[in-house]
């Protein structure tokens, strides 16, 4: 399949559009000013973010950051179900990292977890074998992750990574046309005192999940 490499405009990346305002602000900024990595949260995403980081391209070119939208219900004396999504903000920042760091730091042994992430691509090695060890660890946590792309997955070490969350219990799963709608509905901003807009498909999504969820099954075989 054949698909353009894009290059994201700085509002897709939550940058300022002029560039020369951007540049003088980063001037003014010292390194040791900023933290080693920060986790943005919240309930919805903007559209411009989910329209551009969550496409399942081939090559994802200028998608440099990880959305993770995430379901989590909890069964114990009390059944609760939570949601919101997190977004990297710097390079060091690992999202999937951040998830179990503080939205679910501690899994108590009497309460049953079902986590469902929408994640914009799959995780790299270092994420994977956290989940792995996480999953091995707590095994009243149930684990599904949908993704949308599939992160440097030709690497024998990626494919390694991926095979041991299989193993200890993750489902993961490509994104089918109907997941992004979900996300679309359940996790995006729609424009206050407007009706909601319907989710609008793009171009070669059916054939990227395709594409995707035949690499991902031979590398789960």
């Amino acid at each position: 399949m054949a698909e353009k490499q894009e290059e994201p405009s700085n509002a897709q990346n939550g940058e300022p559009d002029n560039a020369e305002e951007g540049e003088e602000k980063k001037k003014k900024l010292k390194r040791e000013d900023l933290p080693p990595f920060e986790i943005v949260t919240g309930e919805r995403l903007p559209a411009i973010f989910f329209k551009f980081q969550f496409r399942n391209v081939e090559y994802s070119s200028g998608r440099n950051k990880t959305f993770l939208c995430y379901v989590v219900e909890t069964q114990g004396k009390e059944s609760v179900t939570s949601r919101g999504y997190l977004e990297d903000e710097h390079a060091a920042a690992h999202a999937e990292m951040a998830f179990f760091n503080t939205i679910l730091p501690k899994c108590e042994s009497s309460v049953r977890y079902n986590i469902t992430w929408y994640v914009s691509s799959s995780p790299c090695v270092t994420c994977a074998d956290r989940i792995t060890e996480t999953l091995k660890k707590n095994k009243n946590l149930r684990l599904t992750i949908m993704v949308g792309r599939l992160f440097m997955w030709e690497e024998p070490e990626m494919q390694a990574a991926l095979k041991n969350m299989k193993s200890a219990g993750c489902k993961l799963r490509i994104m089918k046309p109907q997941d992004f709608e979900y996300v679309w509905q359940n996790f995006v901003e729609q424009e206050e005192g407007e009706e909601a807009k319907a989710f609008v498909p793009w171009e070669d999504i059916q054939e990227n999940f395709q594409y995707y969820e035949e690499k991902l099954a031979e590398i789960l075989h």
